[in-house]
């Protein structure tokens, strides 16, 4: 008997069960995994891209996107940083704010292992759950290991991301068993890819990498990004790609600008006059050569014959200004996405409408709580995930 089982021992559940645990609550952890926190293994190529020092609601997606102001202003990236530091865990800072472990994500792993022993909470692992049955006393999980009761159940499974880790809907099913509400999840911070007869010609771009301007949707709904664009074989990656993911809805366009922050036609129309370069030297020393070659390749295929050798001086101004806008606005309809195998994460989950925002408990079943990405809250990629994670773990393990 507990005062409360964890379900999920990954970012969100350990941190939880921590939090609990210090406060003097018996508190068992249960998951299915034999080993410990892989997701947290696999971040950040090993390094563990644990948190963004910009944290704010504003890098958040959901249906309830006031939701998460709680958790995540009660629980900052310094505080997480504190943590760090009484462990002596060494940090940098890459681009936009995203922090790093200097050694090893393993170091975060330990750490968070280290907190739940001090809370003596106790371990569950390659435990899987099949029956939760709920009463006056509370939850009785009927396990592999044996039966397992507590007054209080905190479900904290993450999302369906990433399956060869392990990752199921398992904790979809436990709010839906109890009546929640959940929003439709799908593949987040995912690569998207295009009709393979669509994308064959762009297909020898595979490896070309730059900086573009990304968007898609209008509204409240839209979203745009500065961030760099991959080619693949199979469609397009990279983090400018994982972000707007996020956003796109099938049948959508998205929209790249590849001269972002240029005004490319009026840079073309102003050194015009007496230029002997060739429109193929122009867009090579604005791009990776491949993509100057292929891109004029395309165009003329596409009814602008002799466009690469054209020299600037020659070069009527309508094309210019043409050319410059195909650039700018490159607007371009994905087949779909690689799915949750290269999913980073779960976009949709328990309909937060349904939970306390203070205390992350379910409104209709007192003593039921949900944390981490298995709720309708997902962030943008850089650390952001890691931040709900910690903040949602506590303040479920001080409100319990």
């Amino acid at each position: 008997m507990f005062d409360v089982a964890v379900l999920g021992a990954g970012a969100a559940g350990m941190m939880c069960a921590a939090v609990a645990g210090q406060r003097g609550l018996r508190v068992v952890l249960v998951d299915h995994a034999e080993r410990l926190a892989e997701k947290i293994r696999i971040s950040g190529g090993g390094r563990c891209n644990f948190t963004n020092i910009g944290t704010g609601p504003a890098n958040f997606l959901s249906e309830n996107p006031h939701f998460c102001r709680s958790a995540l202003s009660a629980y900052t990236p310094q505080d997480f940083l504190a943590l760090m530091k009484r462990h002596h865990i060494a940090w940098h800072e890459k681009h936009r704010g995203q922090l790093f472990c200097d050694d090893s994500s393993e170091s975060i792993i330990d750490m968070l292992r280290a907190e739940c022993d001090a809370g003596k909470v106790q371990w569950r692992m390659g435990c899987s759950v099949t029956e939760i049955a709920h009463g006056e006393q509370g939850f009785e999980l009927r396990t592999s290991q044996g039966s397992i009761r507590a007054a209080k159940l905190v479900v904290a499974t993450g999302g369906m991301a990433i399956p060869q880790l392990g990752a199921t809907d398992f904790g979809l099913k436990i709010a839906r068993q109890f009546g929640l509400k959940v929003v439709e999840p799908r593949p987040a911070l995912v690569p998207l890819t295009f009709d393979p007869v669509m994308w064959q010609p762009l297909s020898e771009l595979s490896g070309v990498a730059l900086e573009v301007n990304l968007q898609t949707g209008q509204g409240k709904t839209r979203g745009e990004f500065l961030e760099d664009l991959l080619f693949t074989h199979r469609g397009l990656s990279g983090p400018a790609i994982l972000q707007i993911s996020s956003y796109w809805k099938p049948g959508e366009p998205i929209v790249v600008d590849l001269a972002p922050g240029r005004d490319l036609a009026e840079e073309l129309l102003a050194s015009k006059s007496g230029n002997r370069q060739q429109l193929h030297t122009v867009l090579a020393g604005l791009w990776p050569k491949r993509l100057a070659d292929r891109w004029l390749h395309l165009a003329e295929q596409g009814g602008k014959p002799g466009l690469a050798a054209l020299r600037l001086a020659d070069a009527p101004d309508k094309t210019l200004r043409g050319l410059a806008q195909d650039i700018h606005q490159w607007s371009l309809v994905p087949s779909g996405t690689a799915g949750y195998k290269k999913a980073e994460v779960m976009r949709g989950g328990v309909d937060t409408r349904g939970l306390d925002q203070k205390s992350m408990q379910a409104k209709t079943t007192p003593g039921l709580y949900f944390i981490g990405e298995a709720v309708d809250v997902t962030g943008w990629l850089g650390g952001y995930n890691f931040q709900w994670a910690w903040a949602s773990g506590v303040a479920c393990g001080k409100a319990l």
